[in-house]
C-alpha cells in the first residue's frame, strides 16, 4: 500500500536545470572549458558539486570551496521566480487526501534547497540531504535514509527523478521510480531503471 511520495529537487519539482547550467558555465568560462546542454548533461547533472569541481578540473580543498560557493550564488540570484513543474500542486494535494506523506531527496546544497522550496512555497515534511548523509546520488543512500525516516518499506514509496544519477539511486533502494522528461532522453532514463517516464506530473495523478 502507498504511504510516501519521494521527489528529487533540482529538474523534478522545478525546471531548475537551465539556471544551473548557465550558472556552470559562467563559474567554468575562466578555466577555458566551454559547458553546453549534452555537456550538462553527461558530465554535470545529478552528481554532487564536490565530485563535478574534481572531475573537470582537479580541483579539491580551499579552492574547490570557493568556486561552487560562486555557483551555488549565482544560481540563487536566478533562481528567483521558479514556478512548480504542471501538475505538481495537483498531485500533492490528492497525495494529502489520500492520507500520503512526501519529502525531497536531494544532492542539492542546504542553502540551495531550502531557497528553491521557499521560492516554491513547498514546506516537505522530511528533507534528505545527501551531502548530510555521507553518500550521494547515484548511491541508494539517501533514499534509504528516507525510508528509514518514514518508517516505511521501499514498495511503500513512489520515486520521482529527472536524471539517471537519481534513477538509479531511487531505484537501488528499491523504490518504484518515474522520471520526468525535464533534463534527459528518455532512452537513458529508461536504461537506468525507470519504471516509467513524464512530461509533468498530471500523469502522475493515475499513479496514486
Amino acid at each position: 500500500m502507498l504511504k510516501a511520495l519521494l521527489f528529487d529537487l533540482d529538474g523534478t519539482l522545478a525546471d531548475t536545470d537551465p539556471l544551473h547550467l548557465l550558472a556552470w558555465r559562467e563559474v567554468l568560462a575562466p578555466y577555458g572549458l566551454e559547458v553546453n546542454e549534452d555537456f550538462y548533461r553527461k558530465r554535470i547533472s545529478g552528481r554532487l558539486n564536490p565530485e563535478i569541481v574534481k572531475d573537470l578540473l582537479g580541483l579539491e580543498g580551499e579552492e574547490a570551496r570557493r568556486l561552487i560557493e560562486a555557483k551555488e550564488a549565482r544560481f540563487r540570484e536566478l533562481a528567483l521566480n521558479l514556478k512548480p513543474i504542471p501538475g505538481l500542486e495537483e498531485l500533492l494535494e490528492k497525495a494529502r487526501a489520500r492520507g500520503l506523506t512526501w519529502g525531497v531527496v536531494t544532492n542539492a546544497p542546504r542553502e540551495n534547497a531550502r531557497h528553491v522550496l521557499k521560492a516554491l512555497g513547498l514546506n516537505p515534511p522530511l528533507l534528505v540531504l545527501a551531502e548530510e548523509v555521507g553518500r550521494g546520488k547515484p548511491d541508494p543512500l539517501p533514499y534509504r535514509v528516507a525510508l528509514r525516516h518514514l518508517g516505511l518499506t521501499p514498495r511503500e514509496a513512489l520515486a520521482f527523478e529527472d536524471s539517471p544519477s537519481g534513477v538509479r539511486s531511487a531505484v537501488g533502494a528499491g523504490i518504484p521510480t518515474y522520471a520526468l522528461l525535464t533534463g534527459h532522453k528518455e532512452e537513458a532514463l529508461l536504461e537506468a531503471g525507470a519504471w516509467g517516464v513524464l512530461q509533468d506530473f498530471r500523469k502522475a495523478m493515475e499513479l496514486l
